[in-house]
């Protein structure tokens, strides 16, 4: 009987195909098909590519046989997706592009560092991510649409449990709770005047005639947009900040707003057109060079706040709540989450981010560090206080201590035989070649039904 597919490694390969290694080659010159689903292929670099993702961060990477079969199934999810009429919305796909080239360009120092690390335009590169990244969304929304009825009970949780041997049990790493307050470094009046000022200029020069999507592509810094002339497409009220918002829907269509500023920058907006409850609108972003802001304020007002929660004047759940600028922890109380498994217990391990993990390791439980600067994922300069709350110290599996991680297991699990049920029923509705050199790896019993044209790319 073949092996169920694992649910966990074939979402981490999809992560990997999109992560900013994508498009380094990695030394890569050869680009052979290697496996084809229906019209999708597998080349020889996707496979390098994900072999090599482990081997840049230190990951022992699986066997190339297991690697080819994970990269095939997400094309098979590409294929029955495409069948089955499953799409994304491209909004979706432009802001997670959006949050990767930011991501790219906080690694690399600069957008220019990117064009020189890669050897390819930033347009060329935001090309070839884009068809990634909406792979990966039309990825995910397959494996959620094939899972979406699996549940599992406490029931389950403890018969899976009982089921391990008790001198098998893991050995689970310290797991802690830890609490944020945030606070942004803000952009002077004289910066914030100056992108005002470019803006202006922008405007006066679509006014005198240039097109505002050309301009868009070479002035604004929302890379998800910007490649699409900065148009943002539909949005149903609500779901754009205030201040973009208010300024969008009182235009009329073609007409540009004034400069408009938000927690993203400042923006100068044009409305397209609106449909009923929706409008259609697009922009130009700037942003203040994250890197020239003064900590000092932010800094000074944390230490204002550390020490009210010190002298007890004030519970650090309600100082969170109140002072914190970090909105998707403020309203938990400050309380940080794992991404995984959105629970409030986080491994301390290699996992965790590093300067949290070397701070956390000079703390004792209950105590508030002094205000840390530290950039956000989106590139933010920031200062924040970390509450050490709780601690559970390393441990043999508890079912107790770590209800919420064996139920991770356990879902994950039944989701692993489900996406498998789904690759039997399905293997049946595509056409899947692999090149003969890889035959050994018995993808799906495709040794023998092998295109002779794979073995000639």
């Amino acid at each position: 009987m073949k092996k169920a597919i694992n649910y966990a490694f074939v979402v981490l390969i999809s992560w990997f195909l999109t992560s900013p290694v994508f498009g380094q080659g990695q030394g890569v010159s050869v680009n052979k098909i290697i496996a084809k689903v229906d019209n999708y292929y597998v080349l020889r670099s996707d496979l390098e590519e994900a072999y090599q993702s482990y081997v840049s961060q230190n990951q022992t990477p699986p066997q190339k046989c297991q690697l080819l079969e994970s990269l095939v199934i997400n094309k098979m999810m590409l294929a029955k997706a495409e069948i089955d009429s499953v799409v994304v919305e491209e909004k979706l796909v432009d802001s997670e592009l959006d949050q990767r080239m930011q991501y790219m360009a906080q690694q690399f120092g600069s957008e220019k560092n990117i064009v020189e690390a890669y050897g390819k335009s930033l347009e060329m590169l935001k090309s070839e991510l884009r068809t990634q990244v909406k792979d990966q969304k039309i990825v995910q929304k397959m494996q959620q649409k094939i899972t979406t009825d699996v549940k599992i009970t406490p029931r389950e949780v403890r018969k899976f449990y009982d089921g391990i041997p008790k001198d098998s049990l893991p050995y689970m790493p310290a797991d802690v709770e830890i609490g944020q307050i945030v606070r942004f470094a803000k952009p002077t009046k004289e910066q914030k005047d100056a992108l005002r000022q470019r803006l202006l200029d922008i405007k006066k020069r679509v006014q005198d005639g240039e097109d505002f999507a050309k301009l868009a592509k070479e002035f604004s810094e929302d890379v998800g947009s910007a490649q699409n002339g900065g148009d943002l497409g539909y949005a149903k009220r609500g779901m754009m900040v205030a201040p973009f918002e208010g300024a969008a829907l009182k235009l009329k269509p073609n007409e540009m707003s004034d400069v408009v500023e938000s927690e993203f920058g400042l923006h100068l907006i044009q409305l397209i057109e609106t449909r009923g409850a929706e409008y259609h609108a697009r922009h130009i972003l700037l942003r203040p060079d994250y890197n020239r802001l003064d900590l000092s304020g932010p800094t000074h007002s944390l230490d204002s706040i550390r020490t009210l929660i010190v002298a007890d004047s004030i519970k650090f759940e309600k100082a969170a709540h109140d002072f914190s600028e970090d909105k998707s922890t403020a309203d938990a109380g400050g309380l940080l989450r794992d991404p995984q498994s959105g629970s409030s217990k986080m491994a301390m391990d290699g996992t965790m981010e590093y300067a949290m993990f070397t701070m956390l390791d000079t703390m004792k439980v209950g105590s508030i560090s002094k205000p840390l600067p530290y950039r956000t994922e989106d590139g933010k300069s920031a200062v924040r206080i970390l509450y050490f709350k709780s601690k559970v110290p390393p441990h043999t599996a508890d079912f107790k201590l770590d209800f919420e991680k064996l139920q991770t297991i356990v879902l994950s699990n039944k989701k692993n035989r489900a996406i498998d049920d789904w690759f039997r029923k399905s293997v049946s509705d595509v056409y899947i070649t692999v090149d003969p050199e890889f035959h050994s790896c018995r993808i799906f019993g495709t040794t023998q039904n092998s295109a002779a044209s794979l073995g000639s790319n």
